[in-house]
């Protein structure tokens, strides 16, 4: 007969569970994160993720002497649920129960946005993860790309065109990325406006934001389709050095072709992953009900 081996009934009931560990969270008066909540969903940040997502966030205004009193919500279930909104679509009163409310999530998100913490967050993990990876904080190369999505119906006429290539009706994001996939700077158009067209205000934002990626004598900017000899270039009140070269339909002075780089279209695959960036959807805000 088989042996019954009989479990001890701390064991059988649950309660010789291992003790969770201590999750550390500034904005919690204790130091230690409050959340309850299990990790159930794909955008959920494990306590690693977290670890290394905590001290970027902005330092709480209650603990540098400002005054006010700490969130009733622990920040990590914040950040979750903005990763959720960004994972699984723009709807925000369809955040699940176990979030915080949805207004308090929306609330965090513009007030980060409008005083350009998203920003700094988003660099501070990106040098970190540059030096992993063996590189310099600073990139000194950019890779320039662009997509064009479907924008909804609350777009303006005026803020929207049709890309006759990819006929598409909607918005263009050009986007620069280092060579290793990580983006550095975004410009957003109408899907009408050219690459040609996009490429010297999208170059002069990323050479105010990174000095060190060569722009000036000797440096090019590879288009997809040259522009014409005859149409006028985009001229705008801040313009780029004038030794930069846009490569046209005179290929006597290019440089030898190169193989096609998987950079830039691994990281507009990533882009279109989020359902928040398939298409040109605007996020109102969301108030809180009376």
């Amino acid at each position: 007969m088989p042996t019954t081996v009989l479990r001890p009934a701390a064991a059988r009931s649950g309660a010789a569970r291992q003790t969770p560990p201590i999750v550390v969270c500034r904005c919690c008066p204790e130091g230690v994160s409050r959340s309850r909540r299990r990790r159930r969903y794909p955008s959920d940040m494990s306590d690693a993720e977290w670890a290394v997502c905590e001290p970027v966030l902005p330092h709480p205004a209650w603990l540098a002497g400002k005054g006010g009193r700490p969130s009733g919500y622990c920040m990590r279930d914040v950040v979750d649920g903005i990763r959720y909104l960004t994972h699984n679509g723009p709807v925000w009163r369809a955040l699940p129960a176990d979030y915080p409310p949805a207004w308090t999530v929306c609330s965090w998100a513009a007030k980060w946005r409008a005083d350009d913490s998203t920003e700094t967050m988003h660099g501070q993990l990106g040098d970190r993860v540059r030096q992993v990876a063996g590189r310099k904080p600073a990139p000194t190369a950019a890779i320039v790309d662009s997509q064009s999505v479907r924008a909804s119906e609350e777009v303006a006429q005026a803020g929207r065109g049709y890309d006759a290539g990819k006929k598409i009706n909607g918005r263009k994001r050009h986007i620069a990325v280092d060579t290793i996939g990580l983006l550095l700077t975004v410009l957003v158009t109408a899907a009408s406006v050219q690459d040609r067209d996009a490429a010297k205000p999208l170059l002069w934002n990323l050479k105010k934001t990174f000095p060190k990626v060569p722009l000036g004598r000797g440096a090019h900017a590879a288009l997809d389709h040259p522009a014409p000899p005859d149409r006028p270039r985009l001229r705008t009140a801040a313009s780029p050095p004038r030794n930069l070269r846009l490569l046209g339909n005179d290929h006597r002075h290019d440089p030898p072709p190169r193989p096609e780089n998987p950079v830039r279209r691994r990281t507009t695959g990533h882009l279109v992953s989020s359902r928040l960036l398939v298409s040109d959807d605007l996020v109102g805000e969301v108030r809180r009900p009376r």
